[in-house]
């Protein structure tokens, strides 16, 4: 199955129909070179059962979600939702995900009616190049003969950094900001849920980048460790995700082999729609 349709496919979760205390959903695990399911499906399958929950005039406009065990490609997901809590303009959910018994994510999301108030917004950075004017990445991951390079240029996104990616070397300046262009490869259904839920998806490609972008670490680097911990995003305005967005990122502090980043997503014309926390185990082997 083609990126796009298969990312699709992982998001279309099936009710089991099961009402106890926690409503029951099930979802297929995208495959990776590694073995491990990518975060950011995991995060975007639980924001899709968590939303299946509550009326669709309630969207969900933040997320809180720990990383528990590394989820394995080769068995399905199942997603148990409980609804905590129902008010008058908020909708709190926990999601569960869980593979062979045991959890592999914990979230809580809270839903809200859409209502009027203050109204202010971050401006987007100045001077950013448009994405049309960036290399596609595809074509040069696509030529590097490695499984996890070929993985990478495959994605149901289209990325283009603004500064030279780290994927294989990061020979440019030791900052830890960065700005990524992205946008789905294809048109997506109408359903605002899936919009909400793509965004998640992708919020977890780039965002412990500037951590090691600061320090000159790229991703091939032999025997680097690299693992999400937790994830964190906000939902500000709607937006379309297969229209281009930048996701603005910087890394705040490193230590304790843990990188902490902050990231800011933009519509092209400078609307801030999420923002993005995480922090991850990053641990780079001595010289």
């Amino acid at each position: 199955m083609e990126p796009l349709p298969a990312m699709l496919a992982a998001l279309n979760l099936v009710d089991t129909g099961a009402r106890t205390s926690e409503d029951i959903f099930t979802g297929p695990s995208q495959w990776s070179p590694n073995g491990r399911v990518f975060g950011g499906q995991v995060l975007a399958q639980a924001v899709v059962a968590a939303s299946r929950t509550v009326e669709r005039e309630r969207p969900i406009h933040s997320m809180h979600g720990y990383f528990l065990r590394p989820g394995d490609v080769e068995a399905p997901i199942t997603f148990a939702v409980d609804r905590i809590h129902d008010g008058r303009s908020f909708s709190t959910r926990r999601t569960q995900a869980y593979q062979r018994g045991v959890p592999i994510l914990s979230l809580i999301g809270s839903f809200q009616t859409v209502d009027e108030g203050l109204e202010h917004r971050a401006e987007m950075p100045e001077g950013l190049p448009d994405p049309e004017s960036l290399p596609d990445e595809r074509d040069a991951l696509g030529a590097v003969p490695h499984p996890m390079a070929r993985f990478w240029s495959a994605r149901p996104f289209d990325l283009r950094h603004v500064e030279q990616p780290i994927y294989l070397a990061a020979d440019g300046e030791r900052t830890a900001r960065q700005a990524v262009w992205l946008r789905a490869r294809g048109r997506l259904p109408e359903d605002p849920v899936v919009h909400r839920a793509a965004l998640a998806y992708a919020s977890d490609y780039t965002i412990l980048e500037p951590a090691l972008r600061r320090h000159g670490v790229p991703w091939a680097t032999p025997g680097l460790k690299a693992a999400s911990l937790d994830h964190a995003m906000w939902w500000h305005r709607p937006c379309r995700v297969d229209e281009w967005l930048v996701y603005v990122q910087e890394s705040p502090s490193a230590t304790g082999g843990r990188g902490l980043s902050l990231g800011r997503i933009f519509t092209r014309e400078g609307v801030l729609v999420a923002s993005v926390a995480q922090e991850g185990m990053l641990r780079v082997p001595s010289p």
